[in-house]
């Protein structure tokens, strides 16, 4: 496809009329024939042997006429069983089966199972080779499987006058073999989806794939392992945000979803984007069940959708797996250091994988006693590895937020340094250790080095849409408003429900260009966010000094006070690290004209 859309659009579109044709003669019927794939359904065993072997047959002569590189091969699987039916289309075990038995045919070959091969091995003189048993997935038993001869040497015997005995149903699917992913779309389809409307998105479409990775459902008995859940859709989206050629959600955004029932019309609506991932988890012991779907909101169809049953060791490699059909689904060439980033291993065993899960959570509620837990986990984990780096990211953000809310903030901030430091010194590839130490060089008034950590966290993980708003911030306070809104807006966008700090550092960077009413309109949507978030009421007391609103700024400020009836300018305007000690002033004059004190 990506050599010559056109042209291997026309040669499957042929192949596929070929096959269908065939299928008819050999008194087959086509149920279903999504992309590059075909499911057939036969009376007749033998029919449906018949029809697959002249289907390579055929399918070998044309491909014989085209250059190697534009060659299509099928390969195809048969079995034998029992289907269930509804209306036009057929599910059960019988389909599931062929489907595996397909994935074990060569590319221009036939397997079948051992149900097929009982029943024709007196009947047609072909060649077969047994290849024994075969576990598949969602299949209890074993399954028996055999390749056939197919080729100008496959000679097939006239079908026997006395045959007249019905088999239940012989499936045959053909599936090109880069699509295999869509014999769940045959069983496994749902209704047809309402289609998403550009025209309605809350913000355009990016000119490159858009995707936002819904949080998977924890489908375990024990609610303590959300966690875990939220784990598996967390490591997907950081895989994929490292791809330039990809524009990702941010988790903040999509994890708004959680537990609720929404069309996924609404959330590619409400995202800007086109392809939304949905799936769920169920852990038990050492054993994980993972189903995945990636859907087009667009169009409202299915790409592709798996289950997967491993042990919890596999973990790692099934993530990958997954994170690979997504960008094979939406045909991403990856660059050579993307790919690296992307499939880099970041957690030694699955202990520290586990504790690293309970630490992002943790972080995530945001909560005093959440924070001194993360701490205790943060250290856990390093004992536990202290070759990893992510243990000391993990503490060294515990010793930020510490300092960033007045608690020691000398010693605290010291101690970040050092552990972000030594986290970069294991990894030096983590987007987030150089955002962090970007926010610590700032509380250091250090802005040229903020600046360059920021950059490079973003170089590291383009769609990162915290990183964009931390760079954001930098800028802002080191005096250079433009760039800053830039940053910010793009953190927004990655993140269309952002934290209500995004919108306070915008407002901040209107405040520095003189563009007093945008940065109004920034400080009421972070009230959207956060009612209560105390930094809100202080800067819309401070713009409404500036508009000349003075009541307004007044029950801005009366508000801060029933807030927290200690608030002190003096010790505000010490932890803002403002280069330019003229937007400082600005600032500090604006809360004290509030009627701050």
């Amino acid at each position: 496809m990506g050599e010559d859309e056109d042209a291997t659009i026309r040669t499957l579109t042929t192949y596929r009329e070929l096959m269908a044709t065939l299928i008819q003669k050999h008194r087959g019927r086509v149920v279903d024939s999504p992309g590059d794939n075909l499911l057939a359904e036969f009376g007749s065993v033998v029919d449906a042997v018949r029809c697959a072997v002249e289907i390579q047959e055929e399918l070998r002569v044309r491909n014989a006429e085209l250059p190697e590189n534009r060659r299509m091969q099928f390969r195809i699987g048969i079995n034998l069983g029992d289907v269930v039916q509804e209306e036009e289309r057929i599910y059960g075990d019988g389909i599931n089966i062929a489907a595996r038995v397909e994935g074990l045919a060569e590319g221009g070959g036939i397997c079948i199972s051992g149900t097929v091969y009982d029943s024709i091995k007196n009947k047609l003189s072909l060649t077969y080779e047994s290849l024994g048993e075969h576990t598949v997935k969602n299949i209890t038993e074993p399954v028996r499987v055999y390749r056939m001869r197919v080729g100008p040497e496959a000679a097939v015997q006239p079908r026997p006058k006395h045959w007249h005995k019905a088999a239940l149903a012989a499936l045959v699917v053909l599936i090109v073999a880069a699509g295999a992913w869509a014999i769940w779309n045959f069983y496994f389809r749902p209704p047809p989806m309402e289609v998403a409307s550009v025209e309605k998105m809350a913000y355009p479409l990016p000119d490159k794939p858009s995707i936002a990775v819904l949080p998977f459902t924890n489908m375990s008995e024990d609610p303590k392992q959300e966690y875990f859940s939220n784990g598996i859709s967390e490591e997907i989206i950081n895989a994929l945000s490292k791809s330039s050629h990809l524009f990702v959600i941010a988790r903040e955004s999509t994890f708004s979803y959680k537990g609720k029932q929404v069309k996924v019309q609404q959330i590619a609506h409400e995202l800007g984007v086109r392809y939304i991932l949905e799936g769920s988890v169920r852990k038990s012991e050492d054993r994980v069940r993972i189903t995945a779907q990636l859907i087009d909101g667009i169009k409202g169809q299915h790409l592709w959708s798996e289950r997967y049953d491993r042990d919890m060791k596999d973990i790692f490699a099934l993530q990958d797996e997954i994170t690979m059909k997504i960008v094979t689904a939406l045909r991403i060439k990856l660059t050579e250091g993307e790919q690296a980033r992307m499939w880099a291993k970041k957690h030694k065993n699955l202990d520290v994988y586990l504790k690293s899960m309970e630490a992002l959570e943790l972080w995530r509620k945001g909560t005093p006693e959440s924070h001194i837990r993360q701490g205790q986990v943060a250290q856990e984990i390093i004992d536990m590895a202290p070759d990893y780096g992510g243990g000391y990211r993990v503490l060294a953000w515990y010793n930020w937020y510490f300092a960033m809310i007045g608690k020691s903030p000398r010693e605290s901030i010291g101690m970040a340094f050092k552990l972000a430091q030594k986290a970069l010194s294991l990894d030096e590839f983590d987007a987030y250790s150089h955002a962090l130490l970007g926010s610590i060089y700032l509380m250091m008034r250090k802005y040229e080095k903020a600046i360059a950590a920021g950059e490079r966290s973003i170089e590291l993980d383009p769609n990162g849409a915290m990183l964009h708003g931390l760079l954001g911030m930098t800028l802002s306070f080191a005096g250079s408003p433009d760039e800053a809104i830039v940053h910010l807006k793009q953190g927004i966008r990655l993140n269309p429900f952002p934290a209500y700090w995004y919108f306070l550092r915008l407002g901040q960077s209107y405040i520095q260009k003189g563009q007093y009413e945008e940065a109004l309109t920034a400080y009421k949507k972070g009230l959207q966010r956060a009612p209560n978030a105390l930094a809100n009421h202080v800067h819309l007391a401070v713009i409404y000094v500036l508009l000349d609103r003075q009541e307004e700024a007044g029950a801005a400020a009366k508000k801060v006070l029933e807030f927290y009836p200690n608030f002190s300018v003096e010790h505000i305007s010490k932890t803002l690290p403002y280069k330019n000690q003229a937007h400082l002033k600005l600032f500090v004059d604006a809360m004290c004209k509030a009627g701050l004190k």
